[in-house]
């Protein structure tokens, strides 16, 4: 059995550090990635947010980052990096049309996702996405359906359409949805599916941060997750603990804790996101400390 975390004793409380904390493999493979281009090139244009964390953003802005929002941004002959959540074929061949030298940083797991998505459609089938239609990871994955049938994004299985019927349908999820939401919205498709596939995209990294908020919930009076507000994986991390009943506070830097609201509570528990690197989580626990 798996415990919930590092346990360390302070004065007057104990601090539990969730265990997995710290980024996740494909981010960190694509922030490892982006930095050697950084020491390389000197100056590296990002298509998106390279990672869902303003402060490590910050941080690799300071080293050349330059973050855009399209490739017509992007000077002609430059150096571009695809960010972990994966971008469209079209976007990666627009990259390429301005002879630009693409790093490409896309998460081994989003890149199933993508290939998955690919193959449903091309064996005929109805693509149905769990995930939120507008987050880059899901708009990506869109792009691979080359079909008739545009893919149907699902943010809930309560937007799954009871009157629609499919003969053949495939189902996948964003790689940082809840396995438990993926398993009712398959419940649901049964019902009205001739035929049904399935993948289960969701990233192992994702499952095992929130199986880590499980295990805290029954040992702590309080959790702090700190990760991005603009983190699918953290977000999601923040609902399980809060669902749980346990009082959560969501932070993206030590700055943002309220001391308030650690008076009277005699152990606390640290989770973080797939997307918070290790020095933003050592700041908060050092800070915890002195207090």
């Amino acid at each position: 059995m798996k415990s919930a975390g590092r346990a360390v004793m302070m004065r007057h409380m104990e601090l539990i550090i969730a265990d997995p904390t710290g980024l996740c493999f494909g981010v960190k493979r694509a922030i490892e990635n982006l930095e050697q281009a950084l020491e390389r090139y000197r100056h590296v244009y990002s298509f998106g947010s390279p990672i869902h964390n303003p402060q490590e953003v910050e941080r690799l802005c300071r080293k050349g980052l330059v973050v855009v929002h399209s490739p017509e941004e992007i000077p002609v002959g430059s150096v571009s990096f695809v960010r972990a959540h994966g971008v469209s074929p079209r976007t990666m061949e627009a990259l390429h049309e301005i002879r630009s030298r693409v790093i490409d940083g896309t998460c081994p797991f989003v890149r199933t996702a993508q290939e998955r998505a690919r193959a449903l459609a091309q064996e005929g089938y109805q693509v149905v996405i769990l995930g939120d239609e507008n987050h880059p990871e899901v708009r990506g994955i869109v792009g691979y359906v080359e079909s008739d049938r545009p893919p149907i994004v699902l943010s809930n299985p309560d937007d799954l359409d009871p009157r629609r019927r499919f003969d053949r349908c495939g189902v996948l999820s964003q790689t940082t949805q809840r396995e438990s939401v993926l398993e009712e919205l398959v419940k649901r498709l049964v019902s009205v599916s001739l035929e049904l596939k399935v993948y289960n995209t969701i990233c192992k990294a994702t499952i095992a941060r929130q199986e880590s908020i499980v295990r805290l919930v029954p040992k702590v009076d309080g959790i702090i997750v700190i990760g991005g507000r603009n983190s699918a994986n953290t977000g999601k991390m923040v609902e399980i603990a809060r669902a749980a009943g346990v009082e959560t506070q969501w932070i993206e830097h030590s700055g943002e804790l309220d001391g308030g609201w650690l008076e009277n509570k005699r152990s606390i528990g640290v989770a973080a996101g797939g997307s918070t690197p290790d020095w933003l989580i050592k700041e908060l626990t050092e800070k915890l400390r002195t207090l």
